[in-house]
């Protein structure tokens, strides 16, 4: 599967850094920035951890790898410029 932006999907967390975590997506990697996980923005929802299974959207498929986003606002973007709503 080649990821492309603006794409829904569950991801996998296989390993996590200070900056970020990867992730699999059905098969591709791809790369969550700490700012783009929920934990950077609310103490209460926990770091992403290995084995985490997360909603995540495409955001730059042309970077290596995938540049993805598990925020519901990036979310929301996608499904509105997809035109899917929310």
């Amino acid at each position: 599967m080649t990821l492309q932006n603006h794409q829904e999907l569950e991801v996998t967390v296989v390993a996590v850094a200070s900056v970020g975590a990867k992730v699999d997506a059905d098969g591709e990697t791809g790369f969550i920035d700490q700012v783009k996980h929920p934990s950077w923005w609310d103490n209460g929802i926990p770091q992403p951890q290995a084995g985490d299974r997360l909603h995540a959207v495409v955001l730059d498929a042309s970077r290596q790898p995938p540049r993805l986003s598990a925020l519901q606002r990036d979310i929301d973007i996608a499904r509105r410029l997809r035109g899917t709503g929310s």
